[in-house]
């Protein structure tokens, strides 16, 4: 299992989904991808982005300055 950390600060809807898509296609089952995030939208669109992929999605942090996800790969196709 690996941890690969997604830099996403700064970054408006909808690129912060689109990466993070973009990130998870390589990925194991397992393995986990950190996302960092400042816009606000995020918070909406990386868990419907999740459960379109089947993945598992936590919000590790929220405050003003941030929103973090931890998304782990799931063996599903």
């Amino acid at each position: 299992m690996t941890r690969t950390m997604l830099d996403l600060t700064g970054l408006k809807c909808p690129l912060p989904a689109l990466k993070t898509r973009k990130a998870l296609k390589p990925l194991q089952p397992g393995d986990q991808l950190e996302v960092h995030c400042t816009d606000p939208l995020s918070v909406i669109d990386i868990p419907n982005l999740i459960r379109e992929t089947g993945d598992k999605v936590e919000i590790t942090e929220r405050n003003e300055a941030r929103i973090v996800f931890l998304v782990e790969k799931s063996g599903a196709p």
